[in-house]
């Protein structure tokens, strides 16, 4: 029996031996490329030194086709995630970014972005284990949209932050940390910084469109924001359609080598938007055929193409000696990297992203955040004789009426995912009251008819009617999508529809009641024509699937309203320069001396707002220095509410200086007849402008004004200050 056991144990220390012997073969022969322990660069390499030529140019395009060999799947380089996981089934929709921006709340939207990366990375996972790989379950988003929304004509501003480069580099910089992660070895998901750059309409000729603009405006404007996106490391750049000053941008050395990767320390890959390589030779005319336009993309900078065009040609234009292998190496590993980092050559299981499932995809958590959101979005544009917010037990019957009233489009906007709890504007007034309030709908107006209505009586007979008007995002947006756009996606005019407003008009006419008009837009619209014909506005954006029950909570008061304009609302478009200028002279609120509707960061509340002076600035400052003061905000009203405290400087008169810039906010809640006290931090440095002579910024001497208040017209404090 001795002898039986002795040999027993022999036998298993020979397997143990065997086994262990087996592992370290394994682990030797393993391929660099698919351990996890080496540095990135060093499995990059690797990986590239094992593929063919015409694997490479196949990996090169969006749609890149499996190596079975290295085991390397398909995979569809686009998704989008705008304002949540789009066209990839249930999702959480968030509000439109135009609305986000109106939140002033560059915390919020980081919040946002994390729950867009925690469902996308869950999709993922799921499409993985079904062993899928489809366009738009993928983790590599083409997104934020940080274009400068120049003008109120452009169908796609909707999807930017706005106007102004500092907030919009304020909230892409969040959008992009929340949709990354802050792991240092794994991106949750990659963030795109789009559309690069002067890209900002008109939308109908974008693909031959040459945007002239000068070195002052392109540095201070149009790159601002993607400078500071690259700085708080986003992993990837789209380029855009158009040309700036006669080159196509996918194809300029200047801007997507000199500048993004020299001068800026650009580490990320360069994607192509959809179809701009075919432009340069088809649309802009600068190159005569495809295999040119590869070369001169790679050599320019690109590294993505979402077209074919690297895929077909790419070999053709090494075999013409147009390009070299050895570019097309440089190219594929910097497009690699983003997917090491994303964890595509690793074990799925090791990832930290890998328990995410069903359960982290529209959960009651991320709806709450969708509602919280919209809530705070939303403009209270007017509110006669404090109609607002209404005191259910004073309402025993409410009318909800207007085309936009119970629409789906009103509420997703463009780039958006869909949900099973999708909530519009009569939902969530219905569910507010419960059912002890007789609560009535009516479509009200539609089909350009400016001469029939419904619904009229019925609100006659109710006491507060609620009518729902304004755009729709087949009315402005994307060319192609924007199919009732009059002007290929872009608005020619600041009108609502002629129905609406007729709408309004007989409304009023017929209802002695309270009625109270809640504006969907994406853009500033004229708010002038519907005005006289009701007693309170609310700009409600395009909300996303919570709109419904973020309107209510303002209406009702659980929510007092808070949102701000990111963009100025002007009077005409006879007031500003023409479409297709490039030139910052006279728009925005930072160049535009007129009158308006409402200025720049304009939007009202429930409550009133005391400021006084904490720190004042210095008398003096050097270009070294940071400006500290601090200010105290009282609540002079009778119910709890956010103020959205905004900073701006205006500059010495110096020719083509901004009239005043943005260059601070804080969001804060201050509960009725209490204090809170903000600071804020300006360095000098961040007033710096472009030199035209010296090709490079400075600050400029000389004798400055800062101002805090609630909007970019709104003086409450005051200060001047020198700097030397």
């Amino acid at each position: 029996m001795v002898k039986f056991f002795m040999k027993l144990r022999s036998s298993f220390l020979f397997i143990l031996f065997v086994l262990l012997l087996g592992a370290d073969a394994v682990k030797a022969q393993q391929k660099p490329y698919l351990n996890p322990a080496l540095p990135i660069d060093t499995r990059v390499n690797d990986l590239i030194s094992r593929l063919t030529l015409a694997e490479k140019a196949s990996l090169l395009g969006y749609r890149s086709a499996a190596v079975p060999r290295l085991n390397i799947p398909a995979y569809n380089w686009w998704n989008e995630g705008l304002h949540g996981v789009a066209r990839a089934g249930q999702a959480t929709v968030f509000p439109q970014a135009i609305a986000m921006a109106a939140t002033f709340n560059d915390g919020l939207l980081k919040e946002v972005a994390n729950v867009i990366s925690t469902e996308a990375r869950a999709k993922y996972n799921l499409a993985l284990a079904k062993d899928q790989h489809i366009q738009y379950m993928g983790l590599t988003f083409w997104s934020p949209n940080i274009n400068i929304f120049r003008d109120p004509r452009w169908g796609r501003g909707q999807e930017t932050y706005g106007e102004d480069p500092y907030l919009t580099s304020l909230m892409g910089t969040a959008y992009v940390q929340g949709l990354q992660g802050n792991d240092p070895k794994h991106l949750k998901a990659a963030a795109a910084a789009k559309h690069f750059v002067a890209h900002s309409g008109p939308e109908a000729t974008r693909d031959s469109f040459d945007a002239l603009v000068d070195e002052k405006d392109l540095r201070e404007t149009y790159l601002y924001s993607f400078k500071k996106l690259v700085d708080a490391g986003v992993e990837s750049v789209m380029s855009a359609y158009n040309r700036v000053n006669g080159v196509p941008i996918s194809v300029s050395k200047i801007l997507l080598t000199d500048v993004l990767r020299k001068e800026w320390g650009f580490k990320g890959h360069v994607v192509t938007d959809c179809g701009a390589l075919d432009d340069v030779y088809l649309t802009h005319k600068t190159l005569p055929n495809k295999v040119e336009v590869a070369a001169a993309a790679i050599k320019a900078g690109v590294n993505l193409d979402c077209s074919s065009i690297f895929q077909s040609d790419i070999e053709n234009a090494i075999k013409q000696k147009k390009l070299t292998e050895k570019e097309v190496n440089t190219a594929l590993a910097t497009l690699l990297k983003t997917q090491f980092k994303l964890g595509f050559f690793d074990d799925p299981k090791a990832s930290p992203f890998y328990s995410y499932g069903a359960d982290s995809i529209h959960n009651d958590s991320h709806v709450n955040l969708a509602r919280k959101v919209a809530s705070q979005s939303m403009v209270l544009l007017k509110n006669d004789n404090s109609l607002l917010p209404l005191k259910k037990s004073d309402y025993s019957s409410i009318m909800v009426l207007g085309p936009n009233s119970a629409s789906l489009d009103a509420l997703v906007a463009s780039y958006h995912g869909v949900s099973s709890k999708m909530v519009n504007f009569v939902e969530g007034i219905t569910a507010a009251v419960g059912p002890a309030t007789r609560v009535e709908y009516d479509l009200g107006a539609g089909n350009k008819d400016t001469t029939h209505f419904g619904g009229i009586w019925g609100a006659g007979n109710a006491d507060v009617t609620i009518a729902v008007v304004g755009l729709t995002p087949v009315l402005e947006g994307e060319a192609g999508d924007a199919f009732l756009a009059e002007n290929g996606g872009d608005k020619k005019n600041l009108s609502i529809p002629a129905q609406d407003i007729a709408f309004l008009k007989a409304l009023r006419k017929g209802v002695k009641k309270p009625i109270i008009a809640v504006v969907t837009a994406g853009s500033d619209v004229d708010i002038a024509a519907i005005e006289p014909y009701a007693d309170a506005i609310i700009l409600a954006w395009y909300p996303g699937e919570q709109g419904g029950n973020a309107l209510a909570d303002i209406v009702f008061g659980d929510v007092s309203p808070s949102g701000h304009l990111p963009v100025t609302f002007y009077k005409s478009i006879n007031d500003l320069p023409d479409y297709n200028s490039y030139s910052m002279k006279n728009r925005t609120y930072r160049y535009f001396g007129g009158e308006v509707q409402y200025p720049f960061g304009f939007g009202l509340s429930y409550t009133t707002f005391k400021y006084d002076w904490g720190t004042q600035p210095a008398k003096t400052y050097t270009a070294k220095d940071t400006i500290t003061i601090q200010a105290t905000i009282s609540n002079t009203g009778n119910i709890n509410a956010d103020e959205v405290v905004q900073a701006y400087v205006k500059y010495p008169s110096i020719d083509r200086m901004p009239l005043k810039e943005l260059k601070g906010f804080k969001r804060v809640t201050v509960n009725k007849n209490g204090q809170q006290a903000v600071e804020f931090k300006i360095p000098v440095q961040a007033l710096q402008k472009w030199d035209l002579k010296t090709h490079r910024f400075k600050v400029y001497p000389g004798n400055y004004k800062l101002f805090l208040g609630s909007n970019a017209n709104d003086e409450k404090l005051t200060a001047e200050f020198a700097v030397k």
